[in-house]
């Protein structure tokens, strides 16, 4: 059983002593509150279906919103629309499905923004604070698991603050116990005065489950509404200063973290870091990071310098301490744009996280991301991975080059591609054919062929 169900049911079944005569009456108050909090935002928690593209299938995916204002803004996850070729949304007592509107998305906080045109006022929800809430208190978790819509689960705080060790994501989540299941998604966590506190992310296991804060999601509603994210960005790569490191080194009394890498050309460089550098402060504030999982707190420290500022690091080089001053410039594009082609294979432009994650050897041309069984492209010999630095005379330093050169040769029956494969130079011979049949669409009523709730 778990904990709180636990101590709820101890309740009930404490003897009637004097000391214990107004227990029953609490219980019943609080049970009188979370059903009065559970009706009065189930009305707010939409159902939100999305048809995406993934690779050369379209499937359904499904998730929970909430209604940010009457006049239809819908926030919910990112995850939950990626790659949206079509998005509706369903309102609680409405009988009809709206159409939505991707406003825009935020991969690194997993928030997305819709909009619908409502016949009539929404029932919107009331924000809270993430500076009000406290680790332990009981909070509520209402979504649509499993195509379930309207569910509640009712659970506490576990955590404020919980860093998740996963690539380019920058929020410091709520931990909750209340359940987060598959298609919980984008619905709210909310407290026992029915104020939003968070949006509900993922779950990890039974009885864990990370919400967004909600200061995280206004803050980035109000800038994908204003047209697009601006973050800092200084251009390192890092990994935690642990305590043997420390030692190591001969600085056992030093917190921070060290660089391991430096783009050229970025803020960084132009500021004179190097790699080995042990950032210990950032404007002031201190740099603490033992374990991987620790870096995210750096990251949003430099993440919300508006591009364009100074900032200001501390470092540690040959136990001298510095004081470097950085001019941030504004964080490269995080989602890649991509280009599909009527010959069975798409590509992706080259972004610094692309050439980063996938260890590539040259940061120009085309990232081939996808290539159909069976298509010309798999005929000739493409593989994901490839890069491809020309089509027949036309260079590709970049998507816009790909996309100029793939049109010219469309008429073509056969083309000649020039990539780059590893430390290789490949030529191959694109011949055009009839391209296979795409696979079916699934049906699957919760978030399809993804592992996050």
């Amino acid at each position: 059983m778990r904990p709180i169900a636990l101590w709820l049911a101890c309740l009930v079944l404490l003897p009637t002593s004097a000391g214990a005569a107004e227990v029953p009456e609490e219980l019943g108050a609080l049970q009188r509150r979370i059903i009065e909090v559970s009706e009065r935002v189930k009305p707010s928690v939409v159902h939100v279906e999305a048809i995406v593209r993934v690779n050369d299938r379209r499937n359904k995916v499904t998730g929970s919103g909430l209604v940010a204002s009457a006049d239809g803004r819908i926030l919910t996850n990112q995850h939950v629309v990626h790659k949206a070729e079509k998005v509706t949304v369903s309102i609680p007592g409405r009988k009809k499905k709206y159409p939505a509107r991707l406003v825009g998305t935020d991969k690194q906080t997993d928030i997305a923004l819709l909009r619908i045109e409502p016949d009539t006022p929404l029932p919107a929800v009331t924000f809270g604070r993430v500076e009000d809430v406290e680790v332990g208190q009981w909070v509520l978790a209402v979504g649509n698991p499993y195509g379930l819509d309207g569910t509640v689960s009712f659970g506490i705080v576990s955590a404020k603050g919980r860093n998740l060790e996963i690539p380019q994501l920058l929020n410091d989540f709520i931990q909750t116990d209340a359940m987060i299941d598959r298609g919980s998604s984008g619905g709210p966590l909310v407290d026992l005065d029915g104020r939003v506190i968070g949006i509900n992310s993922r779950g990890q296991g039974r009885g864990i489950g990370f919400t967004i804060p909600v200061d995280t999601a206004l803050d980035v509603m109000r800038q994908l509404e204003g047209g697009g994210i601006a973050r800092g960005y200084l251009g390192v790569t890092m990994q935690p200063l642990d305590r043997d490191l420390a030692t190591y080194f001969g600085v056992p009394d030093v917190s921070g973290l060290i660089v391991n890498s430096v783009t050229p050309e970025s803020p960084a460089a132009r500021s004179g870091l190097r790699p080995g550098d042990f950032v210990t402060a950032f404007n002031g504030v201190p740099v603490e990071a033992e374990k991987d999982e620790d870096l995210g707190a750096f990251q949003r420290m430099v993440a919300a310098v508006p591009p364009g500022e100074k900032a200001r690091l501390t470092i540690l080089r040959g136990k001298k301490v510095k004081e470097v001053e950085v001019r941030l410039g504004a964080q490269p594009k995080v989602e890649p744009a991509e280009e599909e082609t009527d010959v069975g294979f798409h590509v992706q432009e080259i972004t610094e996280h692309v050439y980063r994650s996938q260890r590539l050897g040259t940061r120009t041309g085309a990232y081939v991301s996808f290539v159909a069984r069976g298509s010309p492209a798999a005929e000739a010999g493409l593989v994901p991975g490839d890069v491809i630095r020309r089509i027949e005379s036309h260079g590709v330093d970049d998507l816009e080059d790909f996309r100029k050169a793939i049109d010219r040769v469309a008429e073509r029956s056969r083309f000649l591609i020039e990539t780059r494969r590893g430390e290789e130079t490949k030529y191959l011979l694109m011949k055009r054919g009839a391209s296979p049949t795409p696979a079916p669409a699934t049906d699957d009523p919760g978030e399809a062929g993804r592992s996050l709730p």
